[in-house]
């Protein structure tokens, strides 16, 4: 996909498929302030933490008029099984393929025991009611985050 997701700008058209036999289309956004969160993968020590501080915060997101969705290359059914380990009240989207997290370019070359290999960089984005890319968080680091997003997600 040559198209990138860009601060201020309508966000390109996507469709990805999610827990709960969902598809999740771009274009459904409409109306909806969203939070894409991207992270590494499921059942690992950070990303539960950030699961489950989304997940704690989620009525606070649904009072800001905020949808919550989850992202990472993990396949539907892992991601069917961390959603129901943690009691997650949002769905999760499947991009084994990559297309999504290339649309918004948190693929990044990564180091872990000395080895080089392309990743998941934990990246946040706030959409807008619009379908425009207002925030980004990008290296997050997961104490307080979904605390920062929920309060950009009232401010707008």
């Amino acid at each position: 996909m040559s198209k990138t997701a860009q601060l201020d700008k309508t966000i390109p058209a996507f469709t990805a498929a999610a827990t709960s036999g969902q598809t999740v289309r771009s274009r459904d956004f409409k109306g909806h302030k969203v939070v894409l969160y991207f992270y590494p993968k499921d059942n690992t020590p950070g990303c539960t933490t950030e699961g489950s501080d989304f997940r704690d915060l989620h009525s606070d997101f649904e009072n800001a008029g905020c949808l919550v969705y989850g992202v990472s290359k993990d396949s539907l059914r892992s991601h069917e099984n961390f959603r129901n380990k943690l009691g997650l009240p949002f769905e999760l989207i499947s991009d084994e393929d990559e297309t999504l997290c290339r649309l918004f370019d948190v693929i990044k070359l990564k180091k872990m025991y000395g080895r080089e290999f392309e990743g998941i960089e934990r990246s946040t984005f706030l959409i807008d009611a619009d379908s425009t890319l207002r925030r980004e968080w990008r290296k997050v680091k997961v104490k307080g985050h979904a605390e920062d997003v929920l309060e950009a997600a009232r401010a707008l």
